[in-house]
């Protein structure tokens, strides 16, 4: 289909992802109808401040990524609070919940992901919270207070900046991980180890390889029996639960409608984020991509839904588009900022600076090294090397101890 032909783009989900790809089709002069369907009442909105100063600083916490004046003035048609509970793909019609049925040319799937469920504690109906939406941040607020039992679920980025918060809050914090580090997934072992420290230095009581055996509720609190890898067994009692263990792709759409999904339920789009049906893309949180070495790969960030935004708008407009950076995501913990880059499998790490847990502000860089080649970098209150460390990693540069390591060498000369 020329893009002469393509009257009408429509967008589910207003999100990251949908907002990003509107602000590229208008970026590269699409003249065409653009219609955004969110099931959710709000303006477009960015999700990465709802653990920190959605809850904080409400007040002062800016997250609309499009006003209503703007998405007038990209000629947007705006319908929020609707969900599609229909894709007819052979008509290029969806079906809303309200009856109304749109038309498209162009069909891009941008509808996230929802938290992954823990029925036993959903089953307690109160005093047990997720966080994913607007709504579930606004819920926190009035639930961290001064002195309340909180029991975080969870050591991944949700739930140590959840931790924090809570700390910032005052709140009495335990955090339980059924794993054997924090951050298993997304961080090496030595920063693993660092953030532990941190966060218990905190206040924050940190438990590893621990499991919740039973759940109940007793008047007003809430207990838990939780057993860890060394068979021991014990309660905790708490005034709230909150849970963070992942997401799950809000891919219910796109199965009814025969795309292909992966074992995960992620939508599988090729390197223009098609995905198996003519005229349709995915985005975001709920698309696995194919990638450069023949794998699909899903990745939750930020950054990588604006990519794929940008990589669908540009293939409608059939315009050459970016190509994938290393993976880039960033995390502010306990009043530290921690950006991460690249493989974090990576075979051996160095560090450039010093990991001093006494000092109150530290600042480092970590280089991830696999073969000599540089292929990660996390840098901890050193924002501004960032960009140099993505160059480095994009270049696949030659590592070396002497060079990289010496902290009178500066970075933007290495690259």
């Amino acid at each position: 289909m020329s893009i002469e032909k393509v009257e009408t783009v429509l967008i589910i989900g207003a999100g990251q992802a949908g907002a990003s790809a509107i602000l590229e089709l208008r970026a590269q002069h699409y003249q065409g109808k653009i219609i955004l369907i969110g099931d959710e009442q709000h303006l477009p909105y960015e999700r990465p401040p709802l653990s920190k100063d959605a809850i904080l600083t409400p007040e002062q916490c800016k997250l609309e990524i499009l006003s209503a004046e703007k998405l007038l003035e990209l000629g947007v048609v705006h319908l929020a609070g609707q969900a599609v509970v229909k894709i007819e793909p052979d008509v290029h019609q969806v079906h809303l919940h309200n009856g109304d049925v749109i038309g498209y040319d162009k069909l891009l799937l941008a509808t996230g992901g929802s938290a992954r469920r823990l029925p036993d504690l959903d089953a307690l109906n109160q005093q047990v919270y997720t966080l994913r939406t607007l709504e579930d941040a606004q819920a926190l607020i009035q639930v961290l207070q001064p002195n309340r039992r909180i029991i975080l679920i969870g050591g991944g980025v949700i739930g140590l900046e959840l931790a924090s918060s809570a700390r910032a809050k005052d709140c009495q914090v335990t955090l339980l991980e059924v794993g054997s580090r924090l951050m298993g997934r997304t961080t090496p072992a030595i920063l693993a180890d660092y953030l532990l420290t941190q966060h218990c230095q905190h206040g924050i009581d940190v438990r590893l390889n621990t499991q919740i055996k039973q759940c109940q509720l007793e008047g007003d609190e809430l207990v838990l029996q939780l057993s860890n890898s060394r068979g021991d067994v014990e309660v905790l009692r708490a005034d709230a639960i909150i849970y963070g263990i992942g997401i799950v792709p809000n891919s219910q759409l796109a199965v009814a409608a025969g795309l292909a999904v992966d074992g995960m339920s992620a939508i599988q789009v090729d390197a223009n984020c098609q995905t198996s049906v003519a005229d349709i893309y995915a985005a975001g949180d709920v698309a696995t991509q194919l990638r450069c070495d023949g794998q699909y790969r899903r990745v939750e960030t930020w950054e990588n839904a604006n990519l794929q935004a940008a990589i669908f708008a540009r293939h409608v407009m059939g315009v050459a588009h970016p190509q994938a950076n290393p993976a880039w995501f960033w995390s502010d913990q306990l009043g530290t900022n921690y950006q991460f880059v690249g493989d974090m499998g990576a075979d051996e790490w160095y560090i450039r600076g010093e990991m001093d847990h006494s000092v109150q502000n530290p600042s480092f860089i970590l280089f991830g090294v696999s073969n000599q080649i540089i292929v990660a970098g996390i840098t901890v209150n050193a924002a501004k090397e960032m960009r140099h460390v993505k160059k480095m990693v994009a270049g696949h540069s030659q590592f070396s101890t002497e060079l990289h390591l010496d902290p009178t060498q500066q970075l933007r000369k290495m690259v």
